[in-house]
């Protein structure tokens, strides 16, 4: 990939992703009321398998959010009665983070709002483009996850 004194491609592609993950953030608030975290949180406490919770680590890895982050969203979600942390049957000094049955009620109640959120935001885009952006985005994730700056970083 060719860069430039600007930055070039590179550039312009990390700027277009940081703004399309702000659009993302502000229209899940403004059309479904939640933000994009507690969208990311609903639908990962209500996959195959998950009935039983996940500890708080796994869901914050699996998410790729801050301990913070997920930790203010989780707290915001049991007050409206969504998740509830309990006792790891494993471990009880560890916690897991389950859905309620209203948070699973509540899920499900947004779920033809989401299938229109997808419809609009991809009806630019034939199958085949979503295809091929799926696959790109999870190889830049692979990469992204790979960077280590430690010996190039200016100063040290």
């Amino acid at each position: 990939m060719i860069v430039n004194e600007s930055g070039g491609i590179p550039n312009r592609l990390f700027f277009r992703l940081f703004q399309t993950g702000n659009i993302l953030q502000r229209q899940v608030q403004n059309e479904m009321g939640i933000s994009a975290v507690q969208w990311a949180v609903l639908g990962a406490l209500s996959r195959e398998g998950f009935e039983d919770g996940t500890s708080f680590n796994q869901l914050k890895e699996y998410l790729y959010v801050s301990r913070q982050n997920l930790d203010g969203v989780l707290k915001r979600m049991e007050r409206d009665g969504h998740v509830v942390r309990i006792p790891d049957p494993q471990d009880r000094r560890a916690r897991l983070v389950v859905l309620t049955e209203s948070g699973r009620t509540f899920w499900n109640r947004l779920q033809d709002t989401i299938a229109e959120f997808y419809r609009q935001a991809m009806q630019g885009m034939s199958f085949d483009d979503g295809v091929s952006l799926l696959h790109l985005l999870k190889k830049l994730q692979h990469e992204l996850i790979d960077i280590s700056l430690e010996s190039n970083i200016p100063g040290e």
